[in-house]
Order: structure tokens, then C-alpha cells, then sequence
């Protein structure tokens, strides 16, 4: 099993749990880093996650995966917030975020550029519309390689 289906499985497991909690799960990781696996879960949920909440989901899915079996390799699990920068990464990230500043990057030039920073005006039929100091820009949700929130002060 490779990297990103031990992810698709990771995260297709864990889902229900979380959504009964009313927790999202915002992404996951099974990366090596030096001799060390690891696997993060980044949850969220409305106004913020608590350092509870992140031990309640470890615990829940550790025993999932003893379960399940799979991952080959030992790991170290890290569950955590995303963070004030926390990416976006589906559709309803875009719409959930409308009036943020945002960083996005494209895998294709839009307007003879690929990096964009600007406030989510609003995202609809696939196309994610950004206000940016140069005017209002639309970039087409596939074209879309990396976006974050920018962090506001």
C-alpha cells in the first residue's frame, strides 16, 4: 500500500468518527521524515479544537488501525489544528472562507502569474473569484495547486 492510499484509507476510517463528533477532518499525512514515519491528522471544527479533543481522536484512531491493519510501518501519530494559516483543500474550504485573505497557488499561469494573495469574494461553479490589490481575479478550482489562509491582524 502505498503513501497516499494508506492517507485515502487513513482518512475514509476516521471521517465518521469525526463528523460524529462534529469535528472535520482537514487533511492527513503519512510522510517519512529521516528514519521516522509519520501520520498527522489535522481536525478542526467551529470555533477551534481543544488539546482534548485531539486526544480523543488519537485514541480513537490508533485503535482503528490496530484494528484495520493499515499501516505497515511503525509510525508516530500526531493529531493537531491546523492552524491560523490552515489550508484549503476542498471546495467547501473556499465557500466556508468567504471574506478571508488567502494565499493561493496555481499549477498554471492565470493572467501571466501562478501566486495569488487576496480576499475570497466568493467561489462558485468550480471557480474560486479572489480580490487581490490588482483587481479581481477567477481561478478555475483545478488550476488550483496550494491555497492557506493568510493570517490576519
Amino acid at each position: 500500500m502505498g503513501k497516499s492510499s494508506i492517507s485515502q484509507t487513513i482518512e475514509e476510517l476516521i471521517t465518521p468518527v469525526l463528523k460524529s463528533e462534529n469535528l472535520e477532518l482537514v487533511d492527513v499525512e503519512y510522510k517519512k521524515e529521516g528514519k521516522t514515519w509519520f501520520l498527522r491528522l489535522f481536525i478542526d471544527k467551529e470555533g477551534g479544537i481543544t488539546v482534548g479533543d485531539c486526544q480523543k481522536v488519537s485514541r480513537q484512531l490508533e485503535d482503528l488501525i490496530e484494528v484495520e491493519d493499515v499501516v505497515p510501518n511503525h509510525y508516530t501519530l500526531e493529531v493537531s489544528s491546523p492552524g491560523l494559516d490552515r489550508p484549503l483543500k476542498k471546495e467547501s474550504d473556499f465557500v466556508r472562507f468567504v471574506g478571508r485573505l488567502v494565499a493561493v497557488s496555481t499549477f498554471s499561469p492565470v493572467n501571466d502569474r501562478k501566486k495569488f494573495t487576496g480576499t475570497i469574494d466568493k467561489f462558485e461553479n468550480q471557480v474560486l473569484f479572489l480580490d487581490t490589490e490588482g483587481g479581481k481575479i477567477a481561478i478555475l478550482y483545478q488550476n488550483i495547486a496550494k491555497a492557506k489562509l493568510e493570517i490576519e491582524f
